[in-house]
């Protein structure tokens, strides 16, 4: 199971945020799948996922998007991914 809670923020406060749920396993081929969703239900274009985000991801539990890596003009700062493990 995958628990990522999606934060947009602006000016280091948070606009809009989502805790997503997936019954799948965090897999690097897929990860791609899961921000495409979150950004869906968040309402937002969905950036370009890079290797450099999905490394961060592994090793650090979170990885930031900024507006450089839409293709489409976003009015927010960052969208912050960050693995959600509740104990």
């Amino acid at each position: 199971m995958i628990k990522i809670w999606a934060k947009v923020m602006t000016k280091e406060k948070i606009v809009d945020q989502l805790v997503y749920e997936s019954i799948d396993n965090f897999s690097p081929e897929t990860f791609h799948l899961h921000v495409a969703e979150i950004c869906h239900k968040l309402d937002l274009p969905t950036p370009i996922v890079l290797p450099a985000h999905i490394k961060h991801f592994i090793f650090y539990n979170n990885t930031t998007f900024k507006p450089r890596d839409f293709v489409e003009s976003v009015n927010f700062e960052k969208l912050n991914l960050e693995n959600f493990r509740q104990n």
